[in-house]
């Protein structure tokens, strides 16, 4: 789950990391008080949506004027925003954060996050910060610095005092930058995040290290030990299909294809695409209905594919183990029933009372195509899909 950057900001400065002064706003009215109340003479509107590269697509506006807040705010809001991280359906900002502007004197790079390939927390830092990392990654590697963290042990001093020395930190900013860095990660630690990102982190003309923007984004299993965290979910600005699939209890991730799939287990899943594509297809969708496979819950996965307009097939995949195939048969006729479904369905079961499972389906008068092994499943599905396209035309 990703946060906001104020909303990161207001968690950061519980840890004692400083952020600059700002508010958030909702209309160009709310800009302009957030500016009267934040001293100085400059001001930076920000964009509020769950995207980094907001400057290069034009949401971050500096101001030297409340009539200029005012206009940017006018701008911002209800744009859509098109970034390299939102793809080209880009996201709408429906708030932005006002900021105090301030005298930058160097711009930093700090970031902890989870590497799952290594079983550690990753302190990533790098004193050229204000860029994007990848392209940092890609044209000046050894600027960058990276740390690995024993999860058990924790951050160590010694490993925090590294890391400021690498963020090419002045002598008499080495403790203020200490401090930050093991704020950054009590604050990854106690919250379950899987990521804090702050870029940049700047150095002001009065010696000040304040972190100028935030990212955060939190693992979603543990969101029921986090309400506190929960309760910041910004639904807006996730896939509309996916947010649903969440309020259903489904896993569930929108991709780029149109063969819709319906599976219990994230392992089979996987295999599923994987065969969807040496068969010449693209799956639309990765969706995990669980072990809980009941008629309910299989309409309303049928339900959550049928929502991509795109789709032109599905295939269901069901190995029942805990579950049993005639209860997973009883459910899929009888949202295919409710349903109306207009697309080709193919449906392959194995496992535990697999045979009642297809006399089921066989016996159901519904043009439901079935396969025994996932091999004939994905070559039916592709087919199908095919010959949907060939109509079309």
């Amino acid at each position: 789950m990703d946060i906001h950057e104020y909303q990161a900001k207001e968690i950061l400065t519980r840890y004692g990391i400083k952020t600059a002064e700002g508010g958030l706003a909702y209309s160009p009215e709310e800009s302009v008080q957030r500016a009267r109340e934040i001293d100085g003479n400059v001001w930076v509107v920000k964009a509020q949506i769950h995207s980094g590269a907001r400057g290069k697509a034009g949401g971050i506006k500096v101001c030297k004027s409340h009539d200029e807040v005012r206009a940017a705010a006018e701008e911002l809001l209800g744009k859509n925003l098109v970034t390299h991280q939102t793809g080209p359906a880009g996201k709408v900002c429906s708030r932005v954060y006002v900021e105090a502007g301030m005298q930058i004197v160097k711009e930093l790079y700090l970031c902890f996050l989870i590497d799952r390939s290594f079983e550690r927390i990753v302190m990533i830092g790098s004193a050229k910060g204000g860029m994007e990392i990848e392209e940092l990654t890609r044209t000046n590697p050894d600027a960058i610095k990276k740390i690995y963290i024993e999860p058990a042990v924790g951050l160590q001093d010694f490993q925090a005092r590294e890391m400021a020395f690498a963020l090419e930190m002045e002598a008499t900013q080495l403790s203020h930058a200490v401090k930050a860095i093991r704020g950054c990660y009590r604050t990854l630690r106690d919250l379950d995040a899987n990521m804090l990102e702050i870029n940049p982190l700047v150095v002001t003309g009065g010696g000040e290290l304040i972190a100028l923007d935030a990212k955060m984004s939190f693992d979603d299993n543990a969101l029921f030990r986090r309400h506190e965290i929960a309760e910041l979910r910004d639904k807006t600005q996730g896939d509309p299909r996916e947010v649903t699939a969440a309020d259903y209890g489904l896993s569930y991730i929108g991709l780029k294809g149109d063969i819709g799939c319906m599976i219990n287990g994230a392992g089979l899943a996987m295999a599923t695409m994987d065969m969807i594509k040496l068969a010449g297809g693209e799956p639309a969708n990765f969706l995990d209905v669980g072990g809980g496979a009941s008629a309910e819950r299989t309409e309303k996965a049928f339900r959550l594919v049928l929502a991509d307009k795109g789709v032109k097939a599905i295939l269901v995949n069901i190995f029942a183990g805990i579950n049993r195939c005639d209860w997973i048969a009883e459910g899929v006729v009888h949202a295919v029933r409710n349903i109306n479904m207009k697309v080709p369905l193919v449906v392959r079961l194995s496992g535990t009372n697999v045979e009642e499972g297809r006399r089921i389906i066989a016996e159901s008068g519904l043009p439901i195509i079935t396969a025994a092994t996932l091999m004939e499943a994905a070559s039916k599905v592709v087919r199908a899909r095919n010959e949907v396209i060939a109509e079309e035309v």
